[in-house]
């Protein structure tokens, strides 16, 4: 009678334990694997046309080895390279907790976090709704920023093309050269 009611205890203890023992799914890292094998990993699969099992790769490099910060600023290049700004921004900061001098993370923390603004901001100018507040705050943005990079102009503008002086010779008046030469000497026709 005992044995009856123990038996499907004893099922459900050996059907959990299955679902808790570790497998070798695609983003899992292998025992005794390095962080340098899951990058040399997750770089054959971004090479083989598999971005996101490079990811899966990088993420669960970055679970095995959380105090490193190699996967996180992979997965911050990665995500960068797919315009994904604001995942991009996450995983640069998560480098950045593991190596507050980072470059790199830095630099793409910066240039994400500008072009979600800047996309932002053009979205609020189209919609003319860029007024108060948020325009002095984007003014002051603009300026921190010119003052930074030294320019006077952020976004400069291509100046117009002055318009081309009108030549009084005719077609009569000027001597014909052979095309080779005038290919060969772009200032040929200033002669």
């Amino acid at each position: 009678m005992m044995f009856k009611r123990l038996m499907p205890a004893m099922a459900c203890i050996a059907f959990l334990s299955a679902c808790g023992s570790t497998g070798q799914g695609s983003g899992s890292v292998a025992a005794g694997a390095t962080v340098e094998a899951s990058i040399a990993a997750a770089d054959a699969a971004v090479a083989a046309g598999q971005p996101d099992k490079a990811y899966a790769l990088l993420k669960g490099a970055s679970q095995a080895f959380p105090t490193d910060k190699t996967p996180w600023i992979r997965m911050a290049q990665m995500r960068f390279n797919s315009s994904n700004y604001g995942e991009a921004i996450v995983h640069a900061h998560e480098a950045l907790e593991r190596d507050p001098e980072d470059a790199l993370a830095i630099s793409i923390a910066a240039v994400s976090g500008l072009r979600v603004s800047s996309k932002a901001l053009g979205d609020l100018a189209r919609k003319n709704n860029l007024n108060g507040n948020v325009k002095s705050e984007a003014q002051d943005l603009a300026k921190l920023l010119r003052t930074s990079l030294g320019e006077e102009v952020l976004v400069p503008t291509k100046p117009k093309p002055a318009p081309k002086p009108r030549s009084t010779t005719t077609a009569s008046q000027t001597p014909a050269k052979p095309a080779a030469a005038a290919a060969s000497d772009p200032f040929g026709a200033l002669k």
